[in-house]
């Protein structure tokens, strides 16, 4: 059914994603990054080289591939044809005698960039899903223009919506200007990813990388971090459990009403307590695919299933793909076992994406009349009426 993240010899390249709106402040902080002495054995894919802007002190060498040596032994490249290729030959590029093998990849997005078709082809490309493991994605929003773009400008918005990070910049010019704050629009957007404000001083690497649902250096997972329980809406399972509802013990579906949402681009959450069976869930997530997939940004869920309840199965979604579901050893210490579903869409139906859980899992739309619930169900026969 599933494969083990820990199933592979050969460890995979981390890969970050680095985006934000034109003018936030991303190669600013990507120059940052690079200089911190926990970003080694790195590469480093942006646009256009030549406008990016990577800070020229840092280059020590340039080759015809567009492969550019730092200063500091990582790499740079511009993106001269299609990203998957470039992706490709960084990983199989030899490296000289005597370095380290490659470990890291931050893409630079250009401003104007989704990062869900990057996601999407993480996914779904062979050579990417054997290279390469996704790391997570950084959002850089700045505070001077961030409040109008999240407004106004759909890429801003989708930035945001999808990131494991949200990073602020020019909190000191927006301070002095009196700009409008971007964190209301950003909490609506997405208020499960910790909140980074550039400015403060800190150290970033720490901060800004393995945030992926495992720690590829101790093999330790922590899903719960990954799928964002520890911040903003939702808490730690121990303490989200009954989060919006009390004592609710039902064994279907347990949802979470306080979904995040502005304009056309939301969230929500669908919780289940009982396993379930990897057939329902197989199902239920074919026809989302089929029938919403285009709305779908990103999926996160962890499932616990009839089949394997001693390990949980982690899955990773974006429009209409499925990365390969990977199994984890065991549940986390102290942890509730039950489903829990992340959905962040853009005009994504959340009552019909409900039904559609309860109608493959056996449950029954909670908040309706069983009646109507039944006569409702995104699976009955069309033209057929219960009597």
């Amino acid at each position: 059914m599933t494969a083990s993240v820990f199933d592979k010899a050969r460890r995979p390249i981390r890969l970050t994603i680095l985006t934000g709106f034109l003018g936030s402040g991303k190669t600013t902080l990507l120059n940052r990054l690079l200089r911190e002495t926990a970003v080694t054995n790195t590469a480093v894919v942006v646009n256009e080289f030549g406008e990016a802007g990577i800070d020229q002190l840092l280059v020590e060498t340039a080759s015809s591939d567009g492969v550019i040596e730092l200063s500091d032994g990582c790499l740079c490249c511009s993106v001269r044809g299609e990203l998957v290729e470039t992706l490709i030959t960084l990983a199989t590029r030899p490296r000289p005698s005597g370095d380290s093998a490659l470990e890291r990849v931050i893409i630079e997005t250009t401003g104007l960039a989704d990062p869900v078709p990057i996601l999407a082809s993480l996914m779904t490309h062979p050579g990417l899903l054997e290279t390469y493991a996704l790391d997570g994605v950084v959002a850089v929003v700045d505070r001077l223009a961030g409040a109008r773009n999240l407004a106004e400008r759909e890429e801003a918005q989708r930035q945001v919506a999808v990131a494991d990070r949200i990073v602020l910049t020019k909190s000191d010019l927006a301070l002095e200007t009196g700009a409008e704050s971007p964190d209301a629009a950003i909490a609506a957007l997405n208020s499960r990813a910790p909140v980074i404000d550039a400015g403060d001083g800190r150290a970033l690497a720490l901060r800004l990388l393995n945030c992926g649902v495992y720690d590829p250096a101790s093999g330790t997972a922590d899903p719960y971090r990954w799928l964002g329980l520890e911040s903003g809406a939702e808490l730690h399972p121990s303490a989200a459990r009954d989060h919006a509802h009390g004592a609710d013990d039902s064994a279907f579906p347990h949802h979470h009403h306080g979904h995040d949402h502005h304009g056309a681009v939301r969230s929500f959450s669908i919780v289940c307590r009982e396993p379930v069976a990897w057939d329902a869930i197989d199902g239920f997530l074919d026809l989302l695919r089929s029938t919403q997939g285009q709305r779908i940004l990103r999926m996160k869920a962890l499932v616990y299933t009839r089949e394997y309840p001693e390990r949980p199965v982690v899955l990773h979604g974006v429009q209409g793909y499925l990365h390969p579901p990977a199994q984890l050893p065991a549940w986390p210490a102290g942890a509730n076992r039950e489903t829990r579903i992340v959905l962040i869409g853009e005009a994504l139906p959340e009552t019909y994406v409900r039904d559609l859980f309860a109608a493959f899992t056996g449950g029954v739309r909670t908040d309706a009349p069983d009646r109507a619930a039944l006569e409702a169900n995104p699976l009955a026969v069309p033209g057929h009426r219960f009597r």
